[in-house]
């Protein structure tokens, strides 16, 4: 039967759900199932809820918070090295600044720029 390829059978709470899945994403949608399902009996159990919508609708909360926070977690690259060596960006730039206006000053008006500026 070719349909039959295309679904998977999964089971949420002891209930059967026949979901639409193409065959190479049978392995990750079992385990998506395994995590959702153990999400539903572990609010289950803590709030002693038999509702299954509320389960439901909970672990999806519970899910999706621990999705966003895992992608708020990652710094870009130039964050994680200021909080590691507390770097002030803007400090240092403006010591920059201030260097090369010194040096321009010691040394001078260059040969061939009009107003001194190099």
């Amino acid at each position: 039967m070719p349909n039959e390829a295309r679904f998977l059978d999964i089971t949420l709470l002891g209930k059967g759900y026949r979901v639409a899945c193409p065959p190479e994403e049978r392995a990750a949608l079992l385990d998506a199932a395994a995590y959702v399902d153990g999400k539903m009996r572990d609010i289950a159990e803590k709030t002693k809820s038999n509702l299954n919508e509320r389960i439901a609708v909970m672990a999806a909360l519970n899910i999706a918070h621990e999705h966003l926070h895992q992608h708020q977690e990652i710094p870009a690259p130039h964050q994680k090295i200021e909080s590691e060596i507390a770097l002030d960006i803007d400090g240092v730039r403006r010591r920059i600044s201030s260097m090369e206006a010194e040096l321009e000053a010691a040394l001078g008006p260059q040969p061939g720029s009009e107003d001194g500026e190099s």
